[in-house]
């Protein structure tokens, strides 16, 4: 009988550590900071490609944030792949709350005439290198999970770490017994896990059914199951989207999936006999299986600069650089020409709006200067100065006193929303493509170089019709020219 598997995505996370690439607007999980394919694109393909004649994968489950809805959507689009359920979180409450929304949604939903599948959960933010020793581990992690056991997948490490969790395994089997979940060691400590053996990197990823998490959480933390149940009884769906109810998920405890249930049960399980473990169906029993696959988190700009291709200096670069006497240097250039001369074990990332000069060893700590943005109230904590939005992007080119230009790229098909400003007109000047404006009472197609005027306060809208994506040039010039001076009549994407 084939095993049916439900793919849980967890693209709920802000990369605070790859500013100034990543943002909170548009994290590391969406960028493609590894390959082509942005980080949660290759976290869908790796898990939708374990599909084989025994193992039937349903269409994933993504557990994400409001504020990216749309971004999943279309890089999901890009695969070609439709999702099972697009799960929103109205605010962070870690990944034990996000893991029980999926429980409850596989549940429900009867995959593939299962109404208790297995999952495979993975974070959204991490690569793998080699995908067939990745998915033979993860098949054997399947395969035990099928009779109700919880099975973590942990990393073979090959150097001290201490900016990951430990797992402690026993057993020589493909599938081990975990004894302990071990916290983040100091280098002396990590150093010893790697002389004695027996220890992994806690890889985030886990894989069991339905309801052996849903008992699992019932036994160690009935709070956070029966709060995340009152907040999924009163989801809404809308457009695709399933959101649980807002102040009823606000008010569940936050906590990570490791520290409400992994840990309590290793340590329950430690102290039972083994037929009592058995009665209480698993859910203090938890496996490992040992991974090797060239895996990495890409937690800061050095775990980027050690999956990326280096030349014979251990140097990494990408985008227009130029690199001169320097060794173990990574350059990152998104917008223009950086080169570099004389320097060692360095990261630079520039933006258009930011750049960042670090010191390798320590490039953990560029959440302070994020912190630091955000204390500061700066817009380049969380946006770049190019914006994705559902219907494409802006990119803010210049501004001044009580002017400001914008480029604009709306997609085939894709429209603003009906709108109005009270404190800003606009000039819109088409670059390429086809434009259908809606300035007051007037509808009118403009083609390359043609211009129109939207004087203050007039409504108005601005559409794509054609089949090629429209760009345009917008100046915008008044007294205020924030973004919450928007009167919104009209949204195709439900926003007010």
């Amino acid at each position: 009988m084939a095993l049916h598997v439900l793919p849980i995505i967890m693209a709920g996370g802000s990369g605070t550590r790859l500013w100034p690439l990543s943002r909170a607007l548009y994290p590391k999980q969406f960028l493609a900071l590894s390959g082509d394919q942005t980080l949660f694109q290759q976290a869908t393909q790796r898990l939708m490609a374990l599909a084989s004649d025994d193992v039937h994968v349903a269409p994933p489950c993504i557990v994400g944030n409001e504020e990216h809805r749309f971004m999943v959507l279309d890089q999901l689009r890009e695969l070609g792949i439709e999702p099972g359920a697009v799960l929103l979180e109205p605010s962070g409450r870690n990944t034990a709350p996000a893991l029980t929304l999926a429980a409850l949604f596989a549940q429900q939903a009867s995959i593939n005439e299962d109404a208790d599948p297995i999952l495979i959960v993975t974070p959204a933010d991490q690569t793998v290198m080699q995908p067939e020793a990745f998915k033979l581990a993860l098949r054997q992690a399947v395969a035990a999970a099928a009779d109700g056991s919880i099975v973590t997948l942990g990393i073979v490490p090959d150097r001290p770490e201490t900016g990951f969790g430990y797992i402690r395994a026993t057993g020589d089997g493909s599938v081990k017994a975990v004894a302990a979940f071990v916290e983040k060691p100091n280098l002396e400590v990590a150093k010893r896990y790697l002389v004695e053996g027996g220890y992994f990197w806690n890889s985030g990823m886990f894989v069991l059914r339905a309801s052996t998490w849903l008992k699992a959480l019932q036994q160690h933390r009935p709070d956070i199951d029966t709060a995340t149940r009152a907040a999924w009884d009163e989801r809404s769906t809308d457009a695709g989207f399933i959101r649980p109810g807002k102040a009823a998920f606000n008010a569940i405890p936050s906590e990570s999936i490791d520290y409400a249930v992994m840990e309590p049960a290793t340590a329950a399980a430690a102290v039972m006999e083994p037929a009592t473990a058995a009665a209480a169906g698993h859910a203090g029993s938890i496996s490992m299986v040992p991974l090797d696959a060239g895996w990495s988190d890409l937690g800061a700009w050095d775990a980027v600069w050690q999956v990326s291709a280096q030349d014979a200096n251990g140097n990494a670069r990408c985008g227009d650089v130029l690199i001169e006497n320097s060794t173990g240097t990574l350059v990152h250039a998104t917008s223009r020409l950086v080169s570099a001369i004389g320097l060692d074990n360095i990261v630079i990332v520039e933006t258009p709006d930011a750049v960042l000069v670090a010191d390798r060893a320590q490039t953990q700590d560029v959440k302070l200067i994020v912190n630091a943005l955000q204390k500061a109230k700066r817009s380049e904590g969380s946006l770049h100065r190019q914006v994705h939005r559902p219907w494409g992007w802006y990119d803010s080119i210049d501004h001044g006193a009580r002017f400001q230009v914008k480029r604009i790229m709306v997609k085939p098909g894709a429209s603003l929303s009906l709108q109005m400003h009270h404190h800003r007109a606009e000039h819109w000047i088409v670059v390429s493509g086809t434009a259908e404006v809606t300035n007051g009472d007037t509808v009118s197609l403009l083609t390359e170089n043609q211009s129109t005027y939207i004087p203050l306060g007039t409504t108005h809208r601005l559409r794509n019709p054609g089949t090629i994506p429209l760009e345009i040039i917008e100046m915008q010039s008044g007294s205020y020219l924030g973004e919450d001076d928007i009167v919104r009549f009209d949204d195709t994407y439900g926003r007010q």
